[in-house]
């Protein structure tokens, strides 16, 4: 019996080997894991003093560190780190991809979520996002998303009349991981800006990896320590300037343009009202959003205009709509960057959550090569 189960399990091993080295994602080699927390200042007094405002982070170090910067991901509303440790069908993750491609990975809870602590008497009102909202906006638009190219989406894993929904495994199996998080932007804007500031004190130079509401983190602290972030490379980020459309209450948003958080504006603006807005005449094609701007002369982003910015936007989110609208008031603040559309290197069928979808790896790759062409 011993000698038939050394056998089946070395069996087992060998038919593993193949499968591992023909996934790339497989051949990372952790030398080190760790976690800190940074930021936090104690609030209260007595039996009800607190640490309020730290965040968590989780570092990997691969074996042989072959980049010159390490790439900070920090994730969207609802979520935690876990959006780059894998994916809710099993395969690898980005922060794995990124490891095998020698990066130092660095992964956040934002402050007051997940692993970092919330606590009722000092932070603000929480809300979570239901299994009917996910599917519509992240894992099966194409069912009842209310945007045009909602239809398009075909890459989130698993197969049947229920994929992307309540009640399949794979579905399930996200919809575990969402965590409730801070309703106001206007209230975690400050506080992801105190502890990420912290952060790149900490750790030096690096490249920053947004997702979706943690694009309004991107340009504040790219902003606030221009010398310390090397690029920033946004996937779908928080927008469009000036006005929630499609899945928010459509009206004014994100005052500064970009976040509801003051930026450095030249001539300085003391107050977001400072910025004088108009909206184009209309949009740029069927199914686009008609974008806001600032009135001629704009003001510039002096402290941003130095930094690599890759916006990246999926063919079938509700971002295919606006992210234009981003790159745009980007170009006219005199902030260099890129837009890439993925069905422009031949990508498609992706939602917003596209670091889980069946593709992820292929999309990780054009980060990468992204990076490695434009971040010195």
């Amino acid at each position: 019996m011993k000698l038939r189960l050394t056998l089946v399990l070395a069996g087992l091993v060998s038919s593993l080997i193949p499968a591992l080295a023909a996934d790339p994602a497989q051949k990372q080699s952790i030398a080190q894991r760790e976690f800190f927390y940074i930021g936090g200042r104690y609030r209260g007094a007595g039996a009800g003093e607190v640490m309020t405002g730290q965040m968590y982070v989780e570092v990997l170090r691969p074996v042989k560190i072959r980049r010159r910067y390490p790439l900070v991901l920090i994730h969207g509303a609802g979520q935690t780190a876990t959006n780059w440790m894998g994916t809710p069908d099993g395969r690898a993750g980005w922060a794995d991809y990124f490891l095998s491609e020698g990066y130092v990975v660095y992964m956040v809870d934002q402050p007051a979520r997940g692993r970092s602590a919330w606590h009722s008497s000092t932070n603000p009102m929480l809300t979570a996002m239901s299994p009917a909202m996910v599917a519509q906006r992240f894992t099966a638009p194409e069912v009842n998303g209310n945007w045009p190219q909602a239809k398009k989406h075909t890459q989130w894993p698993g197969s049947g009349p229920g994929k992307g929904q309540k009640g399949d495994p794979i579905f399930d199996a996200f919809y575990a991981t969402q965590v409730e998080y801070v309703a106001s932007n206007a209230e975690t804007e400050p506080m992801m800006q105190a502890a990420s500031t912290a952060l790149l004190d900490r750790i030096g130079p690096a490249v920053i990896l947004t997702h979706s509401q943690a694009g309004l983190f991107g340009w504040p602290l790219a902003d606030a320590r221009p010398k310390l972030v090397k690029g920033i490379v946004a996937v779908e980020p928080s927008g469009p300037p000036f006005e929630d459309v499609l899945t928010g209450v459509d009206g004014k948003a994100r005052a500064w343009g970009l976040t509801d958080f003051p930026l450095t504006y030249d001539p300085p603006a003391t107050g977001a009202s400072d910025l004088k807005v108009v909206r184009d005449a209309g949009p740029d094609g069927p199914g686009l959003a008609t974008c806001w701007k600032q009135a001629d002369p704009p003001r510039q982003l002096p402290n941003l205009k130095d930094i690599p910015v890759l916006i990246v936007t999926s063919e079938a989110s509700y971002h295919a709509a606006y992210d234009h609208c981003t790159a745009r008031y980007l170009s006219q603040a005199g902030v260099r960057n890129t837009h890439l559309r993925l069905t422009d290197v031949g990508i498609r069928g992706n939602g917003h959550m596209m670091m889980l979808e069946k593709n992820s790896a292929e999309i990780a790759a054009k980060l990468h090569q992204w990076i490695a062409a434009n971040v010195k």
